[in-house]
């Protein structure tokens, strides 16, 4: 049995601007995605190339963050916002849903390629090995936050989060970490690094993501103010994954039919 370290969220205080952990982590999602992003661009197939990177990196970011909070409250909080507004801006309190966030990513990506003529599908099979170094940063800050907690475990990992009470618990932020961060990102980043049929690295990124969500949701809690929708075990986190494997599934289908592999200058 392990005890939570209790990590203080803020990570520094500067007079009343508070530096939270969570915000932290967004930022080396973002700043990694962006080197990364500067060193696949160089490949001359790539459809970005690296000075288009600091763009891309904007409208994502943008993406992400609208998309992931105006997603949390669709999906899990109305009620919650509708009694306190400004619960809507406090992003250091946790609260970002990665579905929203996908939405949002997909509206950037579409406003990038209007602006820049790329195109779309190649956009986002380039974008999507870089996104698992931002959720699984992103599960470390839920896991500084003590929000996101498993069910009561007696594994030997299971951890004591006391505000929960004296039972151990699934970590599942850091199972999210292992298999959304580490795992995702090391089966995209090899997947892709020679040119792929156009679609089959989106593809790959929903059904794995939305596989490795739909698992670990059996042993992560369900929101409080939600529960389980169905049977005693169907979360939220489940419902919209499957449209999501079921999407990657397609594209997958898709792109190997057609085995349109982009070369120099497509």
């Amino acid at each position: 049995m392990l005890t939570y370290p209790d990590i203080d969220p803020v990570a520094l205080q500067l007079g009343p601007l508070a530096i939270h952990w969570y915000g932290l982590m967004y930022g080396v999602g973002f700043l990694a995605g962006w080197w990364l992003g500067r060193v696949r661009a160089k490949q001359p197939w790539r459809p970005v190339k690296p000075p288009q990177m600091e763009d891309l990196v904007l409208y994502v970011a943008l993406g992400v963050i609208l998309g992931g909070r105006i997603g949390y409250i669709l999906f899990y909080d109305m009620g919650q916002v509708a009694n306190d507004p400004l619960r809507l801006i406090r992003l250091w309190e946790g609260g970002m849903s990665f579905h929203g966030g996908l939405l949002g990513v997909i509206i950037a990506c579409l406003l990038f390629v209007r602006k820049t003529g790329v195109s779309f599908l190649r956009l986002m099979d380039f974008v999507a090995p870089l996104v698992p170094i931002g959720l699984g940063a992103g599960r470390i800050g839920n896991f500084i936050n003590g929000e996101l907690w498993g069910k009561p475990t007696d594994l030997p990992w299971g951890m004591v989060y006391a505000p929960l009470g004296p039972d151990p618990r699934h970590p599942s932020q850091l199972y999210q970490f292992l298999l959304e961060g580490v795992v995702l990102f090391i089966a995209l980043w090899l997947f892709s690094r020679k040119p792929r049929p156009t679609m089959s690295v989106s593809g790959l990124f929903l059904v794995l993501y939305g596989l490795f969500r739909f698992i670990v949701e059996f042993a992560r809690m369900p929101d409080a103010h939600i529960g389980y929708l169905a049977f005693g075990w169907v979360t939220m986190g489940q419902v919209l994954s499957l449209p999501m494997m079921a999407g990657g599934v397609l594209l997958l289908f898709l792109a190997y039919r057609n085995h349109a592999i982009p070369g120099p200058g497509r």
